[in-house]
């Protein structure tokens, strides 16, 4: 049998990619991988990511909680044939049980990282094509105090969503999720469940379940104008 060689395996990889780069980047994008995995009618579930990114961790949050049903931190094979199953008809298109079956296996496989047989908050925000942490954007560690407060008024507006002055819901956990990856930057559903309790603990000084305005600001250490 023929030792494969160095020059060999460099040949090899030159045709594969010459093959499926599009881009002609030299590198393969999850696009093109698609094309290699997926049948070419369904491949539209994966370029989708390019035409309706999310634009906030807010909105990613709210598709985890809507399918991660059993709260177990990790969306199951069973939740994500839910999830392709609402995002074909989303796209009008029609599958058959059999095929979806089939995809579901297809894309747990292409985004299971670990093997486990369940997509964490990463492999799901791969799939969604979640934009850059919002919180990058900023200097976390500015001095001025008119500077901080100045951030903070343009990062709560990121996440007050729906424009009440609080933060409820996936608004909190959008939050949280991007304050978490500015020091850990693979977190589980799990990590961000406890990390959100403690943030309400700490900020949620009337109790009521949701962090108003100016108890975020209380808790950052900033007194707001009256």
């Amino acid at each position: 049998m023929n030792k494969m060689t160095e020059e060999k395996v460099q040949q090899l990889k030159e045709t594969f990619v010459s093959t499926y780069d599009s881009t002609s980047d030299g590198r393969l994008h999850i696009e093109e991988l698609a094309k290699m995995v997926l049948p070419e009618d369904e491949n539209f579930l994966l370029l989708f990511r390019r035409e309706t990114p999310l634009d906030s961790s807010v909105e990613f949050m709210r598709i985890w909680r809507n399918y991660d049903a059993d709260s177990s931190g990790y969306i199951s094979a069973v939740e994500l044939k839910s999830f392709l199953q609402d995002l074909f008809l989303q796209h009008k298109k029609v599958i058959s049980p059999s095929k979806l079956e089939e995809y579901t296996e297809a894309m747990m496989k292409m985004f299971d990282k670990n093997k486990d047989g369940r997509l964490d908050l990463n492999d799901l925000a791969r799939i969604l094509a979640l934009k850059e942490n919002f919180l990058l954007k900023f200097e976390m560690d500015a001095c001025s105090q008119e500077d901080r407060k100045r951030d903070f008024e343009k990062i709560f507006a990121h996440y007050d969503v729906s424009k009440t002055g609080a933060l409820e819901g996936p608004e909190v956990d959008g939050f949280v999720k991007d304050m978490m990856e500015l020091v850990k930057p693979s977190i589980s559903g799990n990590d961000l469940d406890k990390f959100r309790r403690v943030l309400l603990g700490h900020c949620d000084i009337n109790r009521d379940g949701i962090i108003q305005k100016n108890e975020l600001a209380l808790c950052l250490g900033l007194k707001l104008n009256s």
